[in-house]
């Protein structure tokens, strides 16, 4: 066996280990479905750097990881959109479409090169009704996923998933699916992120030609108001009754620049 050498198996092993290591060193996404569109919450420090973009009139981007990284994705889907919006019909541009292309990219790029890309990515399209909405996620080595309802990724992900699951509801308005995407990127027992370094932004599908709207300052301060008492206090046991308290999970990472994890 020549020095050095490494099964086509073990190569890939590792770009995957490496991979998902980078990736859960970034803050999580929570991407989920309203009554009326789609929301996307993000804990972000950074008030240059968004995690969460617009695409297109009613598709939305999100992702974690190195920003330069998924930034060049977020690029090539605008000119794919843009290109054939213009060449075929804006009706032509969809969200299966930019999802089928970042898949092919990713894939390609975590077989043939030498290092991976460390993003994972949520693509989310919202529809005339509920039931066109979709919300796509991919992973660093373009495996898609079609989510129903929500899709949490990056950092503690599993765990953020497991609360999604635990308090979402169909038909939410938009101050109860923020509670439960903030309730969910919450640790038990931990404080939530201020409102200055918080990413929202929602596709709702009553707005007129552009779907996609950032909600900061003085109007997200108002919808968190609207939001009823935190669910994390609905699961607290009455006193003298036991209940089972979910492990603490580790602090997410912080970046503030284009080459580390966000």
């Amino acid at each position: 066996m020549p020095f050095g050498y490494a099964s086509p198996e073990q190569i890939m092993r590792d770009k995957a280990d490496y991979a998902r290591k980078g990736i859960a060193r970034g803050r999580s996404v929570v991407v989920l479905q309203y009554v009326d569109g789609i929301l996307f919450v993000a804990p972000n420090p950074s008030r240059a750097l968004h995690k969460i973009s617009e695409i297109y009139d009613r598709i939305g981007f999100a992702a974690v990881g190195r920003y330069n990284e998924f930034e060049e994705l977020r690029l090539g889907g605008i000119r794919y959109a843009d290109i054939n919006g213009y060449t075929y019909d804006r009706s032509d541009v969809t969200g299966r479409g930019l999802a089928n292309l970042y898949a092919s990219n990713l894939g390609r790029i975590f077989t043939e090169s030498i290092k991976s890309l460390e993003v994972e990515v949520v693509v989310a399209e919202v529809g005339e009704t509920k039931d066109g909405d979709a919300i796509y996620r991919l992973t660093f080595d373009g495996s898609v996923f079609d989510e129903h309802g929500f899709a949490a990724m990056g950092g503690q992900a599993e765990a953020v998933s497991s609360r999604l699951k635990e308090h979402y509801r169909e038909s939410m308005s938009l101050a109860d699916a923020l509670e439960v995407a903030l309730t969910a990127l919450t640790e038990p027992g931990g404080e939530r992120p201020p409102v200055a370094q918080l990413e929202v932004a929602v596709l709702d599908r009553n707005r007129e030609h552009r779907k996609f709207l950032r909600l900061t300052g003085a109007r997200l301060e108002r919808l968190l108001a609207q939001t009823t008492t935190p669910l994390a206090s609905e699961t607290t046991p009455p006193a003298g009754e036991g209940k089972d308290t979910p492990p603490p999970t580790g602090p997410d990472g912080d970046v503030d620049d284009g080459s580390s994890p966000l």
